[in-house]
């Protein structure tokens, strides 16, 4: 992004090693904090005393504002200094994060969740950007593992962390767990990092393209997130929403497309291959987060799963993504990328289509196993992928073309949640009202259960076996359609010219 403002003495020995490890938990807790959160939501719903469907906001609100910092990085390293924007992004990161596990409402709490978020939008390109700049070039590699292993360890760990915590200690204690990390890199950084900073310009901001931005982002949130609680668009406030994230966007498309130094550079979408790469992305990344959510939700609210458990086994997806990811990266290099994209989609769709198949008896691990081998999928969708729209983009909207494509994926992993809940709880009423007219019509079993048990403990014991049928097939539809979702991105991909060459991912976030 920026370089040194005068040549800096390069770091060697243990200073190199104890500053990467710094600049790796910096990306670590970042994108542990997209998953953690994501088994605790019916702890923290119980906790704060409010529905599980307005729990997931703990979700969508932290990738949201993540989304919105993203596309600002390079102008805030620009601005104020690669170090200096890292270790100001840990610092508010740690306090957020404290500020989150000390509230005592779901409104203050989302509120210093979006904060967080925002500060964390930077700690992602940021940790790879000086990991890249401290090691020597022959060492470029290691700096690249480093940052790739965070990035897919985290979210395979954040489940089980967040699942442990909730179960032996409280659900505050899965945002806690950032600040001694976020405190202790933060000092260490600054001592290690502080002679590598870059040269600071004074650079305007397109303050009008970013408050459009932040406008019809979050009213399209909120519309979605409130939604079903306000019957739609039988609403007003619904309405209201919907024509300001609609105008806000037109308004930022025609704003952004007219400034000459616009905060989303849209004109990388001319290239061919870029938008069809990051469709396929929006698609299939949409698909598998709105998955990831609904599951560990499904396991503890239906299945009887502690918050442990339901990591675990959505953890299990994340086992083989971390195997494969290497032979991928040396696969990318030696085939049409098209067609990793493709073989990795289908894979996750094959699977999430076999899961739309369970029934209320399924067991842990055939809940578990399936996770496990979708694992496999992820690399060979995600790393061809991000070659494939970079090659397509010229060298100098690379950055920009980064920063947008990363924006789309939050946003649709965002917009994924908000559906995928509301829907399950949709599809649940709807199948709740065809069995209960489709059982025990004739009465004959509640009449032998209301002499067992009394009229109306039978009438609750016969109303729970529909609930939990109800549920169940609202879930399988989900996977479904989710499935689907997978099989039109994966055939989506093809829409691509094929590259003629695949460009240096490492700046990529």
């Amino acid at each position: 992004m920026s370089h040194p403002s005068s040549p800096a003495a390069p770091l060697t020995g243990a200073t190199l090693w104890l500053a990467a490890l710094a600049l790796s938990a910096g990306n670590f807790i970042a994108v542990l904090d997209t998953t953690i959160a994501n088994v605790s939501v019916p702890n923290i719903a119980g906790g704060l005393g409010v529905a599980a469907n307005q729990g997931t906001y703990v979700i969508t609100s932290y990738a949201v504002a993540e989304a919105i910092t993203v596309p600002l990085t390079g102008w805030l390293a620009a601005r104020f200094g690669t170090v200096r924007l890292f270790i100001t992004s840990m610092l508010l990161f740690g306090l957020f994060s404290l500020l989150c596990g000390l509230s005592h409402s779901l409104e203050t709490l989302l509120l210093f969740r979006v904060l967080q978020g925002l500060a964390g939008g930077p700690l992602m390109p940021m940790s790879q950007t000086l990991l890249q700049q401290i090691f020597p070039r022959e060492k470029a590699s290691i700096a690249i593992g480093l940052w790739s292993m965070t990035t897919l360890v985290a979210p395979v760990l954040g489940p089980v962390l967040g699942g442990v915590l909730c179960d032996q200690v409280s659900w505050p204690w899965i945002f806690y767990i950032n600040v001694p990390i976020a405190l202790t890199c933060g000092y260490l950084g600054w001592q290690l990092l502080k002679s590598q900073e870059s040269m600071r310009l004074q650079l305007r901001i397109d303050i009008i393209g970013l408050l459009l931005l932040i406008v019809w982002v979050a009213a399209l949130q909120i519309m979605l997130d409130e939604g079903k609680d306000l019957d739609w668009f039988s609403s007003t406030e619904i309405v209201s929403l919907a024509i300001i994230s609609v105008v806000g966007f037109l308004s930022f498309l025609i704003w952004e497309l007219t400034e000459h130094n616009p905060v989303v550079n849209l004109r990388v979408f001319r290239h061919r291959g870029y938008w069809v790469s990051v469709l396929t992305i929006a698609l299939a990344f949409g698909s598998f987060f709105g998955s990831t959510v609904l599951t560990p939700q499904w396991l503890q609210s239906y299945m009887g799963y502690t918050a442990t458990d339901a990591g675990i086994a959505q953890a299990l997806s994340g086992v083989l993504s971390v195997l494969a990811a290497p032979l991928v990266a040396h696969l990318t290099t030696r085939t049409d990328p098209r067609r990793l994209v493709f073989i990795g989609v289908m894979w996750l769709g094959g699977v999430t289509l076999f899961r739309s198949f369970n029934t209320t008896d399924v067991g842990f691990w055939q809940v578990a196993v399936p996770l496990f081998f979708q694992g496999l999928g992820m690399p060979f969708f995600f790393i061809p992928l991000i070659g494939l729209a970079m090659s397509s983009v010229d060298e100098v909207e690379m950055a920009s073309a980064a920063g947008l494509m990363n924006f789309l994926r939050t946003m649709s992993g965002a917009i994924a949640t908000s559906l995928v809940t509301t829907a399950w709880d949709d599809k649940a009423k709807y199948y709740h009202d065809i069995l209960s007219g489709l059982t025990d019509s004739g009465g004959e079993a509640m009449q032998q259960m209301s002499t067992a048990f009394g009229t109306e403990p039978a009438r609750h014991l016969l109303n729970s076996l529909v609930d939990a049928q109800s549920i169940m097939l609202s879930t399988n539809t989900l996977f479904m359609i989710s499935g689907l979702s997978f099989v039109v991105a994966a055939c989506v991909v093809w829409l691509a010219p094929r590259p003629t060459h695949m460009a240096d991912t490492s700046h990529v976030h």
